[in-house]
């Protein structure tokens, strides 16, 4: 296998490469190969950006169709025939059915690009600088929304270059069962010498991903919004990889009953991995200035098809959430047989997650690495999480089979008894 040129060039922040040092070929649904021709089961999916798979096949059909025709690929954000198709498909398919009314902005095709955008957006909306966010939080790592991102160690790269414009609050659970850590931002918000600035928005993932698979209640985010309301502050869903299907739901926050004022979308949005990311905003808070807010790739029609394509095809009934709910169920139960097993082996481990965002905590990072190393041997790609990488996490494609799921799942219980025994 030739990896020098890779190894020579490529800089050294890289880090899946490290994980997984083999040179990858093809890929089908949840399987990778690389050009050895070995065979692994994918329980990474591009980070959440596969939910549908590797080249799903009647997305693809679309994606090919629509290039074989001349069709625009880049436009700016001109008015194309690509960009009409994906907002009727999300209109009715995602939008009406479930009571929401948001106009749409296209930012940029990252999901740091969404976020930068969204706090933007409120602060603008508000009059106000300071947003609120959460322990534990991911929300990207351009300057903005590093702002609002709690893992140092990304913190730290910007060269001392202070980041600036976020309060961090804690998340649910972070003090332990028997607290509401809601409490907290009630009584900052009610002190006028707490030291909180009235906040122009609250960001928060109802499950955090990186963060180490951290599952906010649902009553807890139900009154997060009530708080919100009561005080005149935006409540931003992030939803870059939680959405799309991740837990169960198309948003996240569907789970809660809540309708956060701002959402923002990427990772799994165009359905095929295509760079692709959105902005959805109540109409009253779409305050932008022509071109106050805008990037060269906000019109990637291919990006338009696929997504149009994935909406269509798997959003339009509620049998692939019922699919993925299911798939979830069996997740969780056999993560819960390997954590009883590490806690026989003396580790303490814990299952957690929502529908097929999932995750073991095994309290330590050198642990779950050598859980993951030996899972990489036996045939299984999955990542940590956590401000330790102390989580292993599951974001396998949701449209595994049963096949699949129940292979990747017995190499993950084989190779932690391995690891660890």
């Amino acid at each position: 296998m030739q990896t020098q040129i890779l190894e020579r060039m490529e800089s050294e922040v890289r880090t899946y490469s490290r994980s997984f040092p083999v040179v990858f070929t093809k890929a089908q649904n949840a399987r990778l190969t690389d050009e050895d021709g070995r065979e692994y089961i994918d329980f990474l999916a591009g980070a959440g950006t596969l939910n549908y798979g590797h080249n799903n096949p009647q997305i693809k059909q679309a994606l090919l169709e629509y290039l074989a025709e001349d069709n625009i690929i880049h436009g700016l954000d001109f008015w194309t025939a690509a960009k009409r198709d994906y907002l009727e498909a999300l209109e009715e398919v995602v939008l009406k059915p479930r009571g929401l009314d948001y106009k749409v902005q296209f930012p940029g095709p990252t999901g740091t690009n969404a976020v930068e955008a969204a706090i933007r957006l409120a602060r603008n909306a508000k009059g106000r600088h300071n947003i609120v966010t959460f322990t534990n939080g991911f929300h990207g790592v351009t300057m903005g929304a590093l702002a609002t991102t709690g893992n140092r160690k990304f913190r730290e790269a910007t060269g001392g270059v202070p980041t600036v414009g976020g309060s961090f609050l804690p998340f649910d659970g972070y003090m332990g069962d028997s607290a509401d850590t809601l409490d907290y931002f009630e009584k900052l918000l009610g002190d006028k010498s707490g030291g909180l600035d009235i906040p122009a928005a609250v960001i928060v993932e109802t499950v955090q991903g990186e963060g180490g698979i951290n599952v906010a209640g649902l009553e807890w985010l139900k009154r997060l919004e009530r708080i919100c309301r009561d005080h005149d502050i935006l409540l931003i869903a992030d939803d870059i990889q939680a959405g799309c299907g991740r837990t169960g739901k198309f948003f996240s926050f569907e789970h809660a009953g809540i309708t956060p004022d701002i959402v923002t979308n990427s990772k799994s949005l165009s359905g095929l991995g295509l760079p692709f990311s959105q902005v959805l905003m109540r109409p009253e808070l779409d305050v932008w200035k022509p071109g106050q807010y805008n990037g060269t790739f906000r019109g990637f029609a291919l990006a338009f098809t696929t997504a149009a394509a994935a909406l269509r095809t798997y959003w339009s009934d509620d049998a692939f959430e019922q699919e993925v709910t299911r798939k979830g169920e069996v997740v969780a139960k056999r993560f819960q047989k390997i954590a009883g097993m590490l806690r026989e082996l003396g580790i303490e481990a814990s299952e957690r997650g929502r529908g097929l965002m999932r995750g073991i905590d095994v309290g330590s990072g050198d642990i779950a690495d050598k859980i993951t190393h030996k899972a990489f041997e036996n045939g299984l790609v999955i990542e940590t999480s956590g401000q330790d990488g102390e989580v292993v996490k599951c974001l396998c494609p949701l449209t595994i089979t049963d096949e699949e799921l129940a292979r990747g799942l017995d190499i993950l219980e084989t190779s932690a008894r391995e690891a660890l025994s």
